[in-house]
């Protein structure tokens, strides 16, 4: 595995000159680690689906998975009803207020 040079701030191209340090999200090492962290998270939350008994009222509920997948589609659904239904309806023109 051949070892990657340090990202350095020279690295990056700034559209304007900017004298900020680099964020702890700007090195990509960091942005893998934290993504490896999060399916890490889902993996072992899913194996404990396999182990822990869900006191159901519905027999759909009891389905392996089902919240993840509940919980992700009712997530897609708020996002694509704010961006097309709710954002027409209270934005504004452009000049509105001059």
């Amino acid at each position: 595995m051949k070892k990657q040079p340090p990202v350095r701030e020279e690295d990056y191209q700034h559209p304007v000159d900017i004298d900020e340090e680099l964020g702890l999200f700007d090195h990509p090492k960091n942005v893998k680690r934290l993504l490896f962290g999060f399916f890490t998270c889902v993996a072992l939350l899913l194996m404990v689906d396999f182990f822990f008994h869900k006191h159901t009222l519905f027999p759909w509920e009891g389905a392996f998975g089902f919240y993840a997948v509940y919980g992700f589609v009712a997530c897609v659904v708020l996002v694509l009803v704010a961006k097309y239904i709710l954002r027409p309806l209270v934005m504004r023109k452009e000049d509105y207020y001059d």
